[in-house]
């Protein structure tokens, strides 16, 4: 068991015993989570720190790449298309002028909407100039 004090070898260390609060504290501490996250990738993957520890990670991993456009993912793709209201064309060229940030991104689409209105609204005050002349 992780737990015996008497046993101090490898195989004890190995694991994680979430009812020695020394050990949530050190595991904690060691995989930069709250002791609630550990406790909670325990119970979803086991006692074992490599695994636990592969599975934070993971976490990690998954909670940092949800703001991010992967172009090579087609579903990804589709999502975001969907989501800024343009073809996966546009999407493209947007992400690589503007980085794989989704926030850049919106931003990005965001300038070249307001720089596109305000084209717009010179060409309709010179089409009514010209009107007015005639």
């Amino acid at each position: 068991m992780a737990d015996d004090k008497a046993k101090r070898g490898g195989a004890d260390r190995a694991l994680i015993a979430l009812t020695e609060k020394y050990e949530v504290a050190y595991w904690s501490k060691k995989f930069k989570v709250t002791p609630a996250k550990l406790k909670y990738a325990v119970k979803k993957v086991g006692h074992s720190a490599k695994k636990v520890e592969a599975y934070i990670k993971l976490q990690k991993h998954r909670a940092a790449d949800k703001s991010r456009i992967a172009l090579g993912e087609a579903y990804e793709v589709r999502y975001w298309s969907k989501k800024f209201k343009i073809t996966p064309a546009r999407l493209k060229a947007a992400v690589a002028a503007a980085g794989h940030s989704s926030k850049k991104v919106e931003a990005y689409l965001a300038a070249q909407k307001a720089a596109k209105k305000k084209k717009a609204k010179k060409t309709t005050k010179k089409v009514a100039k010209r009107k007015k002349a005639a």
